[in-house]
């Protein structure tokens, strides 16, 4: 499951990718409020690998709207592994 740490990790180096600033830095923020492009979803792939060890597909990180969308996806992935 996605822990606390790792979860704040990610949302922060997530908001990175995205250059998003002067933003609460929340579960609620919409991707497109950023720099959400091709870049920013192989970095997002990346970042997801690194940090909790699952592969998840593009086409369904495309479909995220908001940070907390990508956070369920990780879930959804890690329990497919399990």
């Amino acid at each position: 499951m996605v822990m606390q740490s790792c979860k704040t990790k990610f949302i922060k180096e997530l908001v990175d990718i995205l250059e998003i600033q002067d933003q609460e830095i929340s579960e609620n923020i919409f991707l497109r409020t950023g720099n959400w492009d091709s870049l920013a979803m192989l970095a997002t792939i990346s970042l997801i690998d690194e940090i909790y060890n699952v592969t998840v597909p593009g086409n369904q990180l495309r479909d995220c709207n908001t940070i907390g969308d990508v956070l369920r996806l990780v879930q959804e992935a890690q329990i497919a592994e399990e």
